[in-house]
């Protein structure tokens, strides 16, 4: 990758890292590549390392030089989505017979993953509460290859201290994973707190706009760099390249979008606080909230996820969910406009039954960057 922006500002290399103008034409903006394969000069002669679209594409490769340089990495590989980078991740880390770590609370489909997929390769995962390095500590067995982490987390909005996982993980001779993808680069970069692998949904706030599906894997090891992008060869599940493009152009826009998800979140926690109906409000920027500190260590806002309770139990957080009219009730997250669900029925069904199960009069919020005040007033007359 071109280290040409890494001394600049994180808005300055959202912008410009990997966004090459087009040398034949002078675009600004990186042509979409829709093409499978590349004239090659002689037998073996790439023009310019291309030869597949699934081994590389242009397109593609410019966000993958753009991710790396926003974690601070020096290796950026994009996927189809975000399971699809965790499955890649999964079967170069792993072998039948070696043991990871995960999270008590997590992603459903990353949870899926683990027991349902992985599991059948042979591989073994323990659950741990990863706010406690002693949980981890715990948890930690002699056949341990990798510790997996989300922070902020999904949907519980925990958090874990990533360097002191990453001293954890160290000393059982493991690699630390971190989902950042409720965080972002611009809030959280978990390879300079001592993580040694990120994982992105592209999907939600990278992309920005709810209109393409990706996932992304960064390391700052040029060893494993390599091993993933064998395998991400050979598995195939690459990102095409007008979704690559869209990422990019959501990417140039996440500075003052988080910027905006973070202070609109913050207002709408604390009306969530003093609302009568709402028994618990889960979110890291609240002083009171156990992880509060460490997530003022290392995140530059604290974004705009936000889980809350309900008094009424779980039948008055489903019809919460069916109430709202600026918030649209949706899966997923990250997107410019606000969405709310119900985990438990909807993104968290897998964990049903699980260690990571979640309250049924839970409710989850993605805030988007509309007028405060028009989603407050829609979340009053909800909740009524």
């Amino acid at each position: 990758m071109s280290h040409e922006h890494l001394d600049k500002s994180f808005e300055t290399i959202a912008i410009h890292a990997g966004n090459t103008a087009d040398p034949l034409t002078g675009a600004v903006v990186p042509p979409i590549y829709q093409v499978s394969t590349y004239k090659q000069d002689g037998v073996g002669g790439l023009r310019g390392g291309y030869e597949y679209s699934r081994s590389a594409n242009p397109t593609r490769t410019a966000l993958e030089e753009n991710l790396a340089a926003l974690e601070g990495g020096v290796r950026g590989l994009a996927f189809a989505s975000g399971l699809a980078a965790e499955d890649c991740l999964l079967r170069t880390l792993l072998v039948p017979g070696d043991h990871v770590v995960i999270p008590n609370d997590a992603y459903g489909g990353t949870f899926r993953l683990f027991a349902k997929v992985v599991s059948r390769w042979g591989v073994e995962w323990s659950v741990a509460d990863t706010s406690d390095p002693a949980s981890v500590r715990a948890a930690v067995t002699d056949r341990t290859k990798a510790i997996w982490v989300e922070t902020p987390s999904n949907p519980l909005l925990g958090i874990t201290d990533i360097a002191a996982i990453a001293a954890v993980a160290k000393d059982a001779g493991a690699k630390l994973v971190v989902d950042n993808t409720f965080a972002s680069p611009y809030l959280q970069q978990p390879l300079a707190l001592g993580a040694d692998v990120v994982v992105h949904s592209l999907t939600k706030y990278m992309g920005g706009h709810s209109d393409v599906v990706g996932g992304a894997l960064v390391t700052n090891s040029t060893e494993l760099g390599e091993e993933l992008a064998y395998h991400q060869n050979a598995m195939g599940a690459v990102a095409g390249p007008f979704d690559s493009w869209l990422v990019l152009r959501g990417i140039k826009t996440l500075p003052v979008r988080m910027d905006r998800h973070s202070e609109n979140a913050g207002k709408i926690a604390e009306m969530l606080t003093r609302h009568p109906k709402v028994s618990h409000v889960l979110y890291p920027g609240l002083p009171e909230h156990p992880g509060h500190e460490v997530a003022a260590k290392q995140m530059r806002a604290f974004g705009g996820m936000i889980s809350f309770r309900v008094t009424g139990g779980e039948q008055e957080a489903v019809d919460l969910c069916a109430r709202t009219k600026v918030f649209t009730l949706g899966e997923s997250l990250g997107g410019v406009e606000s969405l709310i669900e119900h985990p438990g029925r909807m993104t968290h069904a897998s964990v049903a039954g699980s260690a990571l199960e979640v309250p049924g009069d839970l409710v989850r919020l993605s805030v988007g960057i509309e007028n405060v005040d028009d989603l407050l007033a829609d979340l009053q007359q909800a909740l009524g």
